[in-house]
């Protein structure tokens, strides 16, 4: 991900339909922190979100990766994954997340792996799910928000 991704990443996390289940969507300069976020990712953990993109096309899909977060006091490896509203229901979102995994396992070494999911986002908690991450309990981020936390050992 870099700054010549901002249209695409601007248009995905400025979609009203790629954000309901977060707070708000995010404007071009949001867009452009995320990016900035991701590339200091690579640079102190060695891993982010990356672009998802058609191996046929290069079109651009989305985001998917791994990111440390925060909840309730503990800090784990999350994967995180983001498809355009118009690109989803085609497994790309369960493809890139399984592709995360493998790496965080095989690669990273990291030993525990989660995703944290907003209650009602029955579609993200399937490709969790999918992915060999299961319900693990209910918890409250820092900014109050109820969530479910999907969690599998590596």
């Amino acid at each position: 991900m870099t700054t010549g991704d901002l249209d695409d990443m601007a248009a995905l996390l400025g979609d009203p339909d790629v954000m309901r289940y977060y707070p708000r969507t995010k404007d071009r300069d949001e867009a452009l922190a995320w990016i900035d976020w991701n590339q200091r990712l690579y640079r102190q953990e060695g891993f982010g979100l990356w672009l998802v993109t058609l191996r046929s096309t290069g079109e651009f899909v989305g985001d998917c990766g791994l990111t440390p977060q925060e909840i309730e006091g503990t800090t784990d490896i999350e994967i995180g994954y983001h498809v355009r509203t118009d690109a989803q229901g085609h497994g790309y979102a369960t493809e890139a997340a399984t592709a995360c995994r493998d790496l965080a396992r095989d690669v990273l070494e990291i030993k525990r792996l989660v995703a944290i999911i907003h209650p009602d986002n029955t579609p993200s908690q399937r490709v969790a799910e999918k992915t060999g991450l299961a319900h693990e309990r209910d918890a409250i981020t820092r900014s109050g928000q109820q969530v479910r936390i999907y969690a599998t050992v590596l």
